[in-house]
This record gives C-alpha cells, structure tokens and sequence, in this order.
C-alpha cells in the first residue's frame, strides 16, 4: 500500500503494520498475565484475581478493537508544498507540514518491526521558537527508502525558513549558485542578527 507514494495521493501504513500492533498487544497480555495477574492469585483471594484478570482483559479486548480502528484513521498526503496527516479513533488529530520546515528524515525500524518488514519514518522540523519541536512520524511503511527520497527532494527544491521568536518573520533562501556551506553560513547570519534583536529589546 505504501509502495506508490506519489505527490496528490493518500496512502496509509502498510497492512501488516496491524499484526505487528497485535503481536505487541499478545507480548503486553503476557507481561501483564505474569507480573499482575499470577502475583495476585498467589495470594490466595479470588476476588482480587477475578478483579485485576478481568480489568487486564477488558483492556486488552479494548485495545484489540481499537487497533483496526486507529489504523482505518490514519492517513497522510504529499502535496507540492507540504504533507498532511490525519489520525485518531475518537480523538480525531491533523496536521500539515510546509517541507521548508522540515530539517531531516530519519528511518526507525526496531526488531519486531523487522519481522514485519515496516518502519516508521521520524520527521524533524525547525520552528519558530527556540524550543525543540515535536516530531512527526509516518507510521509503518513498508518500503520508506523512495518515500523518505520524495520528501526530501520536496525538501531540497525549497528555501530553508530561519527559526523566529518574533517581529518580521523572513526566508533566507540561499543565492543561486551556492554551495551547502554557504547556505549554512547564510542561515547562521540570520539566526545571529535575530539573538541581537532579542537581546536589545
């Protein structure tokens, strides 16, 4: 499902991103059998074992029902100018990233994933504040190579925008013909000039 990704598109994690939430929702039961449920019926008080297996596995049905739910819901889009994204059962959650907000991509596959063959791609952003800004992650993609290659040539053919704290907002996009290093002295200029304005108010 994720092996097409074209710009002006919708697409969604990989199916298989479903088993691998429930084989993690079946490690989770186990864990929770061992440590919470065993315990508790060494006790010898069959109220409490009824008490803590029957909220352990009310979770875990509620989580098995969510899972299909909350993978139907998410969904992302590459537009010429930006990626959106749409997610949440029952709260519903959407965001849009400009690319020339977007500092860096970075593939994330741990070892169950591997199994699965997904990944998740991270997405770092520069904001306009100095705090650091959340990452975005596009979940469970099966083959996130050319994806993470599309958004970054999406990245590439736009001008970097500096980090602001406030007053006029501007883009230094580097000059024609110049070189990565260039652009990074470019931007560093700009960030300078901006701590002297803060720092004379």
């Amino acid at each position: 499902m994720t092996d097409h990704v074209t710009l002006g598109k919708d697409f969604k994690p990989a199916p298989q991103f479903k088993r691998y939430y429930f084989l993690s929702l079946v490690f989770t039961g186990i864990l929770c059998a061992l440590f919470i449920v065993l315990p508790v019926s060494l006790a010898e008080e069959e109220w409490l074992t009824l008490l803590f297996g029957g909220g352990v596995l009310a979770l875990l049905i509620f989580v098995a029902v969510w899972i299909p739910l909350y993978y139907r819901s998410i969904v992302y889009h590459l537009t010429d100018t930006e990626m959106t994204w749409k997610r949440g059962v029952w709260f519903r959650s959407t965001g849009i990233v400009p690319y020339n907000r977007i500092t860096n991509v970075d593939i994330v596959q741990g070892p169950v994933m591997r199994i699965f063959g997904i990944s998740n791609l991270r997405i770092q952003t520069a904001g306009y504040s100095a705090q650091a800004q959340a990452e975005i992650r596009i979940l469970g993609i099966e083959n996130p190579e050319p994806l993470r290659e599309l958004i970054m040539a999406q990245v590439r053919g736009r001008p970097p925008v500096a980090a602001a704290t406030g007053g006029d907002e501007k883009e230094t996009a580097p000059a024609h013909g110049e070189t990565g290093q260039e652009a990074v002295v470019v931007e560093l200029r700009a960030i300078k000039e901006l701590l002297e304005r803060i720092a004379e108010k």
